[in-house]
């Protein structure tokens, strides 16, 4: 049988068995390399290749600083805050809880981090205002979500890094799309808690938020120093990540004095937890990308794309339903990664796209500067 076809198919036999997919992109591409005689001695270098390096650091880094920052008590304070200020309109809570998380994904740059920062807190206030259990879980979920978007995001610094493109570019290139998506989230989560009839809290005094935001203020500083640093370029994204944790152990320790010497334990064994699952798929997916690449999978995969179809635009639209199919099997991360570690098929079809429109612009020069670019 086809190589290409072999491994894909042991791979998707081993996922749907509920099998972890960074499980699953291992033993598909060892028993590809193994098999097929590519050269087993690959897959040590490899795997150390595809986390050996310095942007990655900070990852670990941004979630252990959110998970700090969580429990030094920023997050308790920040609701705080923003339930005085909105959590008094129809709806308030569910837009205060987006707003929240808006925030606190620029602090963590984690989905599940958010989520796990935010949710402890905010579900049960949800719940106990009135809202639905489903409303309020779905809600801070999606919310979480955003962390994707809104910088600093650990997506970003994995994309940054497979294709070696400025991850401080793509911080300022996600705060735009990340405030808008934050933005209509609040805006639906305000229309169905009208529909639904969800009421606001009582109403703060002037009092009552001028002490919130004495006691928040600390940490609306965190992103303001983590980004500031980053775009005025004080220190890059993976030295931001340690100031991160630093800022966030001062408060812990030093400001608010809630983390113990035990809670450090605690923190320092999630953050090992979560950054660990990010770091055994991006090994691993270097690997079933480095044997898929050997046996010809990119070279197949523009056959098939050209052979259905050669129109730029429609090139685009197939890689966009294919985006909007994997996104609902498997997490964010994991398809980025597979997606990216086969880039050139990505680039090429980008390639196709550009060289067409700048002919059409008489802008034969582009053309040639990006095949070049995309043939390296």
């Amino acid at each position: 049988m086809n190589p290409v076809l072999v491994t894909l198919l042991i791979f998707v036999v081993i996922l749907l068995t509920g099998t972890p997919i960074g499980t699953a992109l291992g033993v598909a591409s060892i028993f590809s390399i193994w098999y097929y005689n590519y050269g087993v001695g690959v897959i040590a270098p490899n795997f150390y290749a595809n986390i050996a390096k310095f942007p990655l650091l900070a990852i670990p880094f941004f979630i252990f600083a959110g998970l700090a920052m969580e429990r030094a008590g920023v997050a308790e304070r920040l609701v705080r805050l923003i339930k005085a200020l909105v959590g008094w309109m129809p709806g308030g809570l569910a837009v205060a809880t987006v707003l929240i998380g808006t925030f606190w994904g620029a602090v963590s740059g984690s989905g599940p981090a958010t989520a796990a920062a935010i949710g402890v807190i905010l579900i049960p206030m949800l719940i106990n205002a009135g809202y639905s259990r489903a409303f309020s879980a779905a809600l801070v979920a999606t919310v979480a979500g955003l962390s994707i978007i809104v910088p600093p995001s650990v997506a970003f610094i994995i994309y940054g890094t497979i294709l070696n493109v400025s991850i401080g570019a793509l911080f300022i290139a996600g705060i735009i799309p990340g405030l808008l998506l934050g933005l209509s989230l609040a805006t639906v989560s305000f229309l169905i808690s009208l529909r639904r009839g969800y009421k606001g809290l009582e109403k703060a005094s002037l009092k009552e938020i001028v002490e919130a935001f004495k006691d928040a203020v600390l940490g609306l500083m965190a992103p303001v120093i983590i980004l500031g640093g980053i775009y005025t370029g004080v220190f890059t994204p993976t030295e931001a990540a340690v100031v991160a944790v630093a800022y966030s152990l001062f408060l812990g320790f030093v400001v608010y004095r809630s983390i113990s010497l035990k809670d450090m334990l605690k923190i320092l064994a999630d953050s090992a937890e979560m950054s660990s699952i990010v770091m055994f798929v991006v090994a691993f997916a270097g690997i079933f990308s480095w044997a898929e690449q050997t046996a010809g999978l990119v070279e197949a995969s523009v056959k098939w794309i050209l052979s259905v179809t050669q129109d730029p635009l429609a090139v685009m639209l197939l890689f966009m339903l294919i985006l909007l199919f994997a996104g609902r099997l498997l997490l964010f991360t994991s398809w980025l990664l597979l997606l990216l570690l086969a880039s050139r098929l990505l680039l090429l079809s980008w390639h196709l796209l550009s060289c067409r429109l700048f002919r059409r612009l008489s802008l034969a020069r582009y053309c040639q500067q990006s095949y070049a670019c995309h043939s390296k």
